[in-house]
């Protein structure tokens, strides 16, 4: 008994002494754990070999890109003036550039110590890219504003010059036909757009799931076609013959089957027939885009939403309007504001099949002809600030619309 009386109280100091305290004595404080020396491998450690490495590669790769591309610029002579062979460098070195960049940039902030490299890593991934959008848009944005106040070869400032000349003089008519040009557009086109693509996506809904792969493969097959593509597509539908040949062009071959003389349809200014006939190529275009976005919107409505409404006795229509509509209307600004813009900046069509010509002119082709035809720096630029001006306010409510439907979500 003695010795297991002896063997408790051994046990119970040696668990006093480095184990838990028996009940009634006081907790002894906590001893500190001993710092333990940095290991070679420690984050919180700045390896200042692999920071160099780093910095020095991003340097390099910048220089060499820029000097690359540079020497393609100025002197193509170098590459044997092929283009395909400049296009080809081109893609190669910017694609490696870009991995070679960031392969350095990612060395040189991983080399830091470790809650300064998790501070700027998010920093240094964006602002290269962010520099990027300043160099390509914002730049070029401040420097066309400044042109705009200045004379035709941007020499000398002559004040608010540029936009009398095209609000009241020499250009006010070209400019004011643009205008309203754009005008028809805008009204034409987006409303257009938005309601062959409900009605498109709404059928292609009803079909069997290979029918509507293969109807919405087709429909938005045009928006791989680039709008130069597409502008010479429809010039052979738009095509003039003679009487007495054989047609070519698709519009007059059924008009001539009608009974009708041959046109030229591109010519006929009456009632902006040859405008609307443009505006028939954007919306052919635009339809694929509007039709898959609404698609998916149309998708997305609850079915409880539909089946209660054909339970109260409502007809498809009013399915449709009434609910089916209300609960994509979102996704219908989206479309409609996206196209509005596009429609604002509408350029390729135009200049591929008229050039403005028989009143058929926009802003962005008048634009391009007082710079390159007429070489009048200055006035081109006023038009461009017009333009931004018009296209500012649509931004930013289309900014302000996405962010309501993402807090809405």
């Amino acid at each position: 008994m003695a010795a297991m009386s002896t063997g408790t109280d051994v046990t119970a100091g040696a668990s006093r002494a480095g184990g838990a305290p028996a009940p009634g004595e006081p907790t002894p404080p906590a001893q500190p754990a001993p710092a333990s020396p940095r290991e070679p491998g420690d984050p919180d450690r700045m390896h200042l070999a692999k920071m160099l490495i780093g910095l020095g590669g991003v340097i390099v790769v910048v220089w060499f890109i820029g000097n690359l591309f540079l020497a393609m610029a100025y002197h193509p002579d170098w590459f044997g003036s092929s283009r395909i062979l400049i296009g080809v460098i081109a893609l190669i070195a910017g694609v490696a550039g870009a991995w070679l960049f960031f392969y350095f940039l990612n060395m040189f902030v991983e080399a830091m110590p470790g809650r300064l490299s998790r501070g700027v890593m998010p920093y240094a991934f964006l602002v290269p890219g962010i520099g990027l959008i300043g160099l390509m848009l914002i730049y070029p944005t401040v420097q066309t504003i400044n042109f705009a106040f200045a004379n035709s070869d941007s020499t000398a400032y002559v004040g608010l010059d540029n936009f009398k000349d095209i609000f009241t003089g020499g250009t006010s008519d070209e400019f004011w036909l643009a205008i309203s040009n754009n005008i028809l557009w805008l009204i034409i086109v987006p409303a257009v757009t938005v309601v062959v693509g409900v009605i498109v996506a709404v059928l292609a809904d009803k079909l069997s799931p290979q029918g509507e792969k293969v109807s919405k493969s087709t429909i938005f097959l045009p928006m791989a076609i680039s709008f130069v593509g597409a502008s010479v597509v429809w010039s052979l539908i738009y095509a003039y013959d003679p009487a007495n040949e054989d047609p070519t062009g698709l519009l007059n071959a059924v008009w001539r089957a009608l009974g009708g003389e041959p046109q030229t349809w591109l010519q006929i200014s009456t009632l902006r027939l040859n405008s609307i006939l443009l505006m028939v190529i954007l919306i052919w275009l635009q339809v694929g885009f509007a039709m898959i976005l609404l698609s998916s919107a149309i998708k997305g409505v609850p079915e409880e939403t539909i089946e209660a409404a054909r339970i109260d006795g409502a007809t498809e229509w009013k399915i449709f309007s009434q609910v089916v509509i209300p609960q994509i209307r979102g996704t219908i600004i989206t479309v409609f504001i996206t196209v509005v813009i596009l429609v604002l900046k509408v350029f390729d069509i135009v200049y591929v099949l008229t050039n403005g010509r028989d009143k058929t002119n926009v802003i962005a082709n008048l634009f391009f002809n007082e710079l390159v035809n007429n070489e009048q720096a200055g006035v081109a630029s006023a038009i461009v600030v017009v333009l931004l001006i018009a296209v500012t306010p649509i931004l930013i409510y289309q900014v302000r619309h996405f962010r309501r439907e993402e807090m809405g979500r």
